[in-house]
């Protein structure tokens, strides 16, 4: 689909490409068709204009007269570069100063700041990738743990972009014949076969049906695993904190409601990034400090993607355990894990009561005695254990990929239903328009300004 560029990809745009803040380097980008020309009248050294693309150039950067600092400019001539345009990257020192003066100095030369995302977004324009290419390089830069990198790595270098052009050419030549048969509606002829279209449609759904279910482990790779550790007071919720993080994290006493308000930090497992909650210790009490802790445990515990519930294997019988667990009243989606706690001081007759108790995990939390089952359940329970980690199979991560996927299904029910049916080919044709339309809005190939603001609006500024 031909797009229409905006009158502002004739603008020379620059910004700070690095954070802000102090630090050793920054590096202020400027991208369009000024980028070299206005760096020149700044710049001391080498004249760019003669200078062949990806080079650099150490020299100063000169407010007339006034010397603002030494630089090293890198050069990218379009369409060799990031943004396909001609690119300049200015690395300075990094100093909050000289950063706001070079900018200032640029923009008065006539460049003017880009807008979040517009470097990238003028990437995606000049055809250097697609869409779904251009979401991921923001899951790129976000990503902090392996697997998320894994994946980013691989929709950016266009795995999951491949992957939907095979499927959309796979049905827009029976689209075509389609659509040919309404040229020639009053003759009254065939030209797609029906019955290879039948089976055409079911493997392309099984496709999109896989991809659709990826999503939930999508989910959890770039969002990560919301887990709160739940229980009764001194079942040893904060020394279970503690042990997974390796770190004292949480004040650990023998005085029973200890932790009266939420403590959470992140720990990656094989990969996978969980973040741990610790929570009040859930009893009837006179205390309002302490009922308003166990209040936000019963809340957050509800909103969570998993729940830890940590008991003492001394003191808890199997039916005490159901019943506590049943009254977190815990919608439908959000996993419970039972983890007995103290297995080091439990009686025999305490750990033989649990040891066959299906998805129950026993442990010593102060001595880390079974944290490593711990771990390996907690993947499991996120559905993570038995992921493809070599990067061959496409994962989709992105909520607007997974709901395009979803319309592109629900279309490809509808094309389905009516060829059992006998629909007619003007009802076909459309459904498989549809179909279609939905899997090019997850590449670009289908697109509209607004969804760009949205997709691009989200990027940091200076990428």
């Amino acid at each position: 689909m031909a797009l229409a560029f905006p009158l502002s990809l004739t603008d020379t745009i620059v910004a700070l490409s690095t954070p802000p803040g102090s630090g050793a380097i920054a590096l202020v980008r400027l991208s369009g068709p000024e980028a070299v020309r206005l760096t020149d009248e700044v710049f001391a050294g080498k004249r760019l204009r003669d200078q062949p693309s990806h080079t650099l150039h150490v020299g100063t950067i000169r407010d007339g007269n006034r010397i603002l600092d030494e630089v090293v400019v890198s050069l990218f001539r379009g369409p060799h570069s990031y943004t396909r345009e001609d690119v300049v990257e200015i690395s300075t020192h990094g100093s909050d100063y000289i950063v706001q003066e070079v900018l200032a100095l640029l923009l008065r030369r006539g460049a003017r700041l880009a807008e979040a995302g517009e470097f990238t977004k003028r990437a995606f324009l000049h055809g250097a990738f697609d869409l779904a290419q251009a979401e991921a390089v923001a899951d790129l830069i976000a990503a902090d743990s392996a697997l998320s990198h894994q994946v980013a790595m691989r929709q950016m270098r266009g795995g999951f972009s491949q992957e939907l052009k095979d499927l959309r050419g796979r049905l827009v030549q029976f689209a075509a014949l389609l659509e040919l048969e309404l040229d020639f509606g009053e003759e009254d002829v065939e030209f797609a076969d029906r019955t290879g279209l039948v089976q055409l449609l079911q493997e392309v759904q099984q496709l999109v049906r896989r991809l659709l279910r990826s999503f939930e482990l999508g989910n959890v790779i770039k969002n990560g695993v919301t887990t709160v550790i739940a229980g009764r007071p001194n079942a040893g919720k904060s020394t279970l904190l503690n042990a997974l993080l390796n770190e004292e994290r949480a004040i650990v006493s023998d005085v029973a409601g200890t932790t009266r308000d939420l403590i959470e930090d992140e720990v990656s497992i094989d990969g996978i990034r969980f973040r741990f909650v610790d929570t009040a210790g859930l009893r009837n009490t006179s205390d309002v400090v302490e009922a308003i802790g166990v209040e936000r445990t019963l809340k957050r515990a509800k909103q969570a993607a998993l729940v830890v519930y940590l008991f003492d294997i001394s003191t808890t019988t199997p039916t005490e355990l159901e019943v506590e667990i049943e009254a977190l009243q815990l919608p439908a989606g959000v996993g419970v894990l039972a983890v007995g706690n103290k297995l080091d001081v439990a009686p025999d007759p305490a750990l033989d009561a649990f040891r066959d108790r299906p998805g129950t995990v026993l442990i010593a939390a102060s001595r880390g005695d079974g944290l490593d089952e711990l771990r390996q359940e907690l993947l499991h329970r996120a559905r993570l254990d038995g992921l493809d980690r070599t990067g061959s199979s496409t994962i989709v991560t992105n909520l607007r990929h997974a709901q395009s996927l979803e319309q592109a299904n629900q279309h490809l029910d509808a094309v389905l239903t009516g060829l059992s049916t006998g629909a007619g080919t003007e009802l076909l044709a459309a459904d498989l328009r549809h179909a279609l339309a939905a899997l090019g809005q997850i590449t670009g190939e289908i697109s509209n300004d607004d969804l760009l603001t949205s997709i691009f609006t989200q990027f940091c500024i200076g990428k």
